[in-house]
């Protein structure tokens, strides 16, 4: 009996150890699922700060033009007015349009150009969200086919979701798509692979899904070095054009931000847009 008692402390013991070592993986595991749904409810809840960069109103000497829907006011800065052509640009999520006005204003001197600041950006009303950026880029699209003969959309990193939204609902002759993605989802989900993006993220923008119902000539400026946007988001994006292949340039020794500071990008795009004395 007494040998039998010593043979079971050992099993007893393991047993004990295992089912503390349990507790202590449970206990590990419980914290570690806290911590990624509590992160994943911080990203819910502040995704779109992660998207929309405000910027402030810039000091300007140039013309101004306020687009007015859905109760807030779109202003828009309006460059080289009285052409018969005009240009409607998007620029990016932090981008603070006044800051590139000299620069379409030289470059673009036959197309009265319209930079447009969101909502929340440069003294425009209202907050910036997907639906609410895709309503007013429609009416200020709409409101200038008015009054021209044609309207070229440019649109530069977030502005490309933007401009291609416009292009799959209208009739876009000259789409011009700047360090373009796929979609808002599929770079959110390389960033954050264990969270399901297409549940949480509330602002998609999806552009590739939207490609097949562009008929517009396309042109995409790609930054060699774009370490904010991956190639292979633009890839993806290139190949979603179903219609017709869009005109590629990858412009050399150029990242996201700074892609606009080299020559060939502003003549790559005039001589997209072909542009004429009107």
């Amino acid at each position: 009996m007494h040998n039998e008692t010593r043979k079971n402390r050992p099993v007893g013991w393991a047993l004990a150890a295992l089912t503390e070592l349990m507790k202590k993986i449970m206990h590990i595991i419980g914290i570690l699922f806290t911590c990624y749904v509590g992160f994943g409810v911080l990203l819910f809840v502040i995704q779109r700060s992660f998207i929309y960069f405000p910027t402030e109103p810039v000091a300007h000497g140039y013309d101004e033009v306020v687009f007015e829907n859905g109760g807030e006011h779109t202003k828009s800065i309006l460059l080289n007015s009285g052409n018969r052509n005009a240009i409607l640009y998007f620029g990016g999520n932090a981008e603070a349009v006044a800051h590139s006005a000299s620069e379409f204003e030289y470059e673009f001197p036959f197309y009265s150009v319209y930079l447009i600041n969101y909502r929340g950006y440069g003294g425009s009303s209202g907050k910036p969200e997907e639906k609410a950026l895709y309503s007013d880029a429609l009416y200020i699209f709409d409101q200038l086919s008015t009054l021209y003969d044609s309207v070229s959309v440019i649109g530069r990193s977030l502005g490309s979701g933007v401009a291609s939204y416009i292009a799959s609902e209208r009739d876009v002759k000259k789409l011009v798509l700047v360090t373009p993605f796929d979609s808002i989802q599929s770079v959110a989900q390389k960033r954050f692979p264990l969270y399901p993006m297409s549940i949480l993220l509330t602002d998609k923008f999806n552009s590739s899904g939207r490609a097949s119902k562009i008929n517009s000539e396309v042109l995409i400026l790609a930054a060699e070095n774009d370490q904010v946007i991956g190639g292979v988001h633009t890839e993806n994006l290139i190949k979603s054009f179903t219609n017709s292949p869009p005109s590629v340039e990858i412009i050399e020794d150029s990242g996201h931000n700074d892609i606009s500071h080299h020559s060939k990008y502003y003549r790559t795009i005039r001589d997209f847009l072909k542009i004429e004395d009107s």
